[in-house]
């Protein structure tokens, strides 16, 4: 029988970490609790975890120095969970790296959405299929492995992808030449509709421009389209098997 995913939360309220974890154990998660950067990182050398709930205020490193640290030496996938407002924290979360974020206070329900849309886009969840394409394409001279889940360069050098990168590449190349708005992006990465203030999509794009090395002053490969969104103007075809 497949386990079940292990949810890291890093919160130093103990009432949230005490509703959070019997709300997800129900909904068949396993859990892990603690209330520190310190303890994170103990947490995570001793244990496998699929995800981690990361608080934005915590004492000692706050939850942006340690979302930073941990994606230089992690691809795990990261959720946020920040104080209402705080557009500019949330912005600057998925700069750092973080797949998602979730504005405090928040339904436990769209919580559990959030990880289980997370952990899917991490583990290779369904993709629509492209036609005559395995399991490799090729775009510009980058080679994509979708059942690796690894991005190689021109010269064959292993590019590192977050899962939030990973995905909006695989959306990009699954929808090739087509102009796409942010609405639409944010509904294939994550099932749900932009909000009027929502940049989430444009720190996702200038992320993965800069894995790509794709000036977005110059951009070649995704193109800002005004008033329409963005395009990946490339040709996509079969990859090297």
């Amino acid at each position: 029988m497949e386990r079940s995913p292990l949810i890291l939360i890093v919160d130093d309220d103990t009432g949230i970490r005490q509703l959070l974890g019997d709300y997800l154990v129900r909904q068949g998660f396993r859990t892990r609790a603690v209330g520190d950067g310190a303890a994170m990182w103990r947490d995570l050398e001793r244990h496998a975890v699929d995800l981690v709930v990361l608080d934005l205020m915590l004492p000692g490193d706050d939850g942006l120095e340690l979302c930073r640290k941990l994606r230089m030496r992690s691809t795990l996938p990261v959720i946020m969970l920040t104080a209402r407002g705080d557009a500019a924290d949330r912005i600057v979360g998925l700069e750092l790296g973080a797949d998602d974020y979730l504005p405090k206070p928040f339904e436990p329900r769209e919580l559990v959405a959030r990880i289980r849309a997370t952990l899917r886009r991490a583990r290779g969840g369904p993709a629509p299929a492209l036609p005559s394409t395995g399991d490799r394409l090729r775009f510009d001279g980058w080679q994509l492995d979708r059942r690796a889940r690894e991005l190689h360069d021109p010269d064959g050098t292993l590019v590192p992808l977050s899962s939030g990168e990973y995905r909006l590449l695989e959306v990009f190349v699954e929808h090739p030449n087509r102009p796409l708005s942010r609405e639409r992006l944010l509904d294939l990465l994550q099932g749900r509709e932009a909000g009027p203030f929502d940049r989430s999509v444009d720190v996702q794009v200038s992320r993965l421009r800069r894995r790509l090395r794709d000036d977005p002053r110059e951009a070649r490969l995704i193109k800002t389209v005004r008033n329409a969104g963005y395009l990946f103007a490339a040709r996509v075809e079969p990859g090297d098997d």
